[in-house]
């Protein structure tokens, strides 16, 4: 159970206290506390601050940078080959590059990744800054002023307007108390606080019970008193953040899933070239070291700085697309979710309440309904909500500006009875020049008709029969029904009175209604939908009502057939939960421990999940999602706990965002999957040919060499295009696939292999070497220029065809026609071509056991790898038609 779900249940008693019990329960008094009392309720229940976090430190980050899978892997066979060449090796300056620069690749990832950490934030230092203030307190029945950490439970809070509520009170006294509690809601209204004790009833979340007041929340206008309920990290504010925030483990989870498909080949390969090496050759400290060299040539050295270049490159691109990727594993989040969680407030929405409608009882345009709210509104000196500011705003109405500066100098205010919460109206008294007085009522809607004996319409007042009553029910209920909110405006002929009271609130005549909406984006509906082409289901969990939220949300085309609130969801079991959640689009009257259960239940069914918020209250969701995502005009703390920052709080932004984190996941699979089954191949070569040659294919240092300039050219990955089709659904980031592309596409590489040992066996080198094969030459120079020959042939070879067969396996569709490599890939790959089969010309070549061929080998090459395009095309197809997916 999380922590607001536990806190929900604790808190919500003392709503439901009398006074003297719940101050006979703390310990306290409505004097307050003595100092004494304060230490022990300090002992008892801990001090008004968020402890001691375990903070984002240097160590850390390097231990995110630096240690992952691969780099693991990568040191430890460095480790091994620095060791075994220093052993075996006469000139060990010369060959212990290969292990410095396996050192040198994990450095330069690791280093690009440590870059991407220092970005991060901590998030404690928002909330121990939230706290830094000084609140007034009665202690010994004494009124004083006291920071606020050094509050405890117990302690009598004195709150006026402007005071931030410094922890969770129980109210005891109220006077005109408005709360804005939309650091913890979300939510812009404003509510009214009261002292009263609640009554057991239906289920309600504990941010809608108005006797308790919450930390973070602040006093807008009135005055109250309360005793300390809750502090620190025992507040529904504290519940929000996490004592030592867990590291995300999507990403860790998958790289440990490719690692292990790596080990396990490794675990195979390595015993199996020992073993056929040494019982062939005799020399099993060579073989041992030929064997390491194997495991190091399975394994891409590259990896790592491949998948950090992607990461980073991906990352920049987004950030020109108004988006900042704050922890660079959130990629990998982009590249495979599948589920977007959000509120509608601000997503959806504009965040503005319009003025949609203003009409008489049945439903006609009325002037005279928008005249009569407008002066209520403006004369009320209570707290202004949203309704009022969309009111007030109809003075800048085009053409209607005179008029309303006519109806403030026509009418001047006398008297008021400002809002309640148990009357939910507000009450003007208006003069006009002539003496006359009336009152303006408007408010909710059943309580505005149940003071009213007649209506008014088309210039009569006529009494307020049933029929009239089921006319104007009608009318209320289709407005409610397509998500507006709606008030009724009333008015009483007062004479020449100059005060109101109460009674004077009764048999009024009822004018008409005020429908206001926060109307959906423009961009709302085609944005989700762009969202659905892209597999991504859009989910809304919000606080407000049912019926606002199924407006909005069919408007926009989100389905809301069923719709599932917070009381209902605190009914379920989980395993009734996780059904619903995959039927359900839209769940509202959510707390924040609702919106994490919610998203647990979502991952728990397998789905990768991201959350849109921008709240104090959205905090627990972005922590628990996949991927926690927030905006640019966020509270700090929720920015601090998100893993991406969109600049602008549009979900366009978001759905360019994930098709470019699928572009940058899509390039690192590339790079993954034809890397490995190419050095798969290789090896498999090289166990086929360990059985029958009398000579190592390669050595060590060649095959590092190969895997090397490979990885070299295969770093300009990160800048590939990447076709239509592989960025229109999730992707998978795990080695469930791996293994079996490279045991499909790797054993290709191998017949041509195999067909060029013995193109090169048999032909080439036998031509060049007095016409006999290895084992009849006696000559050791011969010999060794034998070997120089063969090992030269197959490097080409392998170069050859690896570098080719990119461009075959980067896409579903016919390469050079279909779908096009960038620039920079096109470029790269001929010229590495280009360059390293001229080493083969070079003294350079010599350093590593390379030699000059005849040009003809080349025609042999050119048809090898012409026929190895074919058959992986032919595989390839069979291979997409099975498994519906190449990369």
């Amino acid at each position: 159970m999380s922590k607001t779900t536990l806190f929900d249940s604790r808190i919500k008693k003392y709503a439901y206290r009398e006074a003297a019990q719940l101050y006979g329960e703390l310990g306290s008094s409505p004097a307050g506390l003595s100092p004494e009392q304060v230490e022990r309720q300090r002992e008892k229940y801990g001090s008004n601050c968020f402890g001691s976090r375990s903070s984002d430190t240097m160590l850390r980050r390097l231990r995110r940078a630096f240690i992952n899978p691969f780099n693991v892997i990568l040191f430890v066979l460095g480790s091994i080959s620095l060791v075994t060449d220093g052993l075996l090796a006469s000139d060990f300056s010369k060959n212990a590059t290969t292990a410095l620069i396996i050192f040198s690749m994990i450095l330069i990832s690791g280093g690009i990744r440590l870059v991407q950490e220092l970005r991060a934030k901590n998030a404690a230092q928002q909330l121990d800054r939230l706290i830094h203030q000084r609140i007034r307190v009665r202690r010994g029945g004494v009124c004083m002023d006291i920071p606020a950490e050094e509050l405890v439970v117990g302690d009598v809070v004195l709150l006026s307007a402007g005071d931030r509520v410094p922890a969770d009170l129980r109210l005891t006294a109220v006077t005109d108390l408005f709360l804005s509690q939309a650091a913890i809601t979300g939510e812009s209204a404003v509510v009214e606080k009261s002292c009263r004790t609640l009554c057991y009833g239906s289920p309600r979340p504990v941010t809608q019970l108005e006797n308790l007041a919450f930390m973070a929340t602040t006093v807008i206008s009135g005055k109250g008193e309360g005793v300390v309920v809750a502090v620190g990290k025992n507040t529904l504010y504290g519940s929000f953040s996490k004592d030592d925030p867990e590291e995300k483990q999507a990403f860790q989870k998958g790289a440990n899933s490719i690692a292990w498909v790596m080990l396990r080949f490794m675990g195979v390969l390595i015993p199996l070239v020992f073993l056929l090496l040494g019982l062939t050759g005799g020399n099993w400290l060579e073989s041992f070291a030929f064997a390491l060299s194997v495991a190091v040539g399975l394994m891409p050295e590259m990896l790592p700085m491949v998948i950090t270049a992607c990461l980073a490159r991906g990352s920049l691109a987004m950030s020109r697309k108004q988006t900042i990727i704050k922890d660079i594993n959130a990629m990998q989040g982009f590249g495979s979710m599948d589920v977007l969680c959000m509120d509608k407030t601000g997503t959806l929405t504009n965040e503005s309440i319009l003025l949609e409608y203003y009409m008489d009882v049945l439903g006609n345009e009325s002037a005279e309904a928008l005249d009569l709210a407008f002066l209520n509104s403006f004369y009320h000196s209570g707290v202004r909500n949203p309704i009022d500011n969309a009111l007030l705003a109809c003075q800048t109405m085009p053409g209607r500006e005179a008029h309303f500066g006519e109806l403030l100098a026509q009418y001047r205010k006398t008297d008021e009875i400002p809002f309640d919460y148990a009357r939910k109206v507000v009450s003007t008294l208006v003069t006009a020049a002539d003496g006359s007085s009336k009152l303006i009522l408007k408010g909710d809607v059943a309580h505005v008709v149940a003071r009213c004996g007649t209506v008014a319409y088309r210039g009569q007042v006529l009494p307020m029969e049933e029929d009239t009553a089921q006319s104007v029910s009608a009318v209320v209920s289709e407005m409610l029904q397509d998500g507006m909110k709606v008030i009724a405006v009333a008015q009483k002929e007062m004479g020449t009175a100059d005060h109101i009271t109460s009674a004077d609130e009764q048999n009024l005549t009822l004018v008409g209604y005020l429908a206001f909406f926060d109307a959906p984006k423009k961009t709302a509906r085609a944005s989700i939908a762009a969202l659905k082409r892209l597999k991504v289901t859009p989910k809304v969990l919000t606080g407000d009502q049912a019926d606002v939220a199924v407006s909005i949300c069919r408007r926009v085309g989100i389905p809301c057939g069923r719709v599932l609130t917070g009381a209902q969801l605190d009914e379920m079991a989980d395993s009734a939960l996780s059904a619903a959640v995959e039927e359900v689009h839209v769940f509202a009257e959510l707390t924040p421990g609702q919106k994490v259960r919610l998203v647990a239940a979502l991952e728990q069914n397998g789905h990768t999940v991201g959350f849109l918020g921008d709240g104090i209250n959205d905090i627990p969701a972005l922590c628990e999602a996949n991927v926690g995502i927030s905006v640019d005009t966020a509270v700090d703390a929720a920015k601090d706990a998100a893993d991406v920052v969109l600049l602008q709080k549009d979900l366009g932004v978001l759905e360019e965002s994930i098709l470019e984190g699928r572009k940058t996941f899509t390039n690192m699979l590339k790079y993954i999957k034809i890397t490995a089954s190419s050095n798969f191949g290789n090896i498999l070569s090289i166990v086929c040919a360990s059985a029958f040659l009398p000579f190592l294919p390669m050595t060590s240092l060649q095959l590092l060499l190969l895997n090397l300039l490979y990885d070299a050219l295969c770093i300009i990955l990160p800048w590939d295009n990447v076709d239509e089709e592989e960025t229109l659904s999730p992707r998978d980031w795990s080695g469930r696939t791996l293994g079996r592309f490279m045991l499909s596409f790797g054993p290709i590489s191998s017949v041509f292999d195999i067909a060029t040992f013995l193109f090169l066996y048999y032909v080439l080198c036998p031509a060049l070497c007095g016409g006999v094969t290895y084992l009849h030459l006696t000559d050791p120079a011969v010999r060794l220029h034998y070997v120089a020959l063969f090992q030269t042939g197959w490097f080409l070879g392998s170069m050859w065809t690896q570098v080719l067969i990119l461009h075959f396996l980067r896409t579903r569709r016919i390469p050079f026609v279909q779908s096009r490599p960038s620039a920079p890939v096109m470029v790269t790959t001929l010229a590495g071509i280009m360059v390293f089969t001229g080493l083969t010309f070079t003294k350079g070549g010599g350093l590593f056991g390379l030699t000059q061929l005849p040009l003809w080998y080349f025609g042999f090459l050119l048809v090898v790898a012409l026929t190895y395009m074919l058959l992986t095309t032919v595989v390839k197809t069979f291979y997409q038609k099975k498994h519906y997916q190449l990369i």
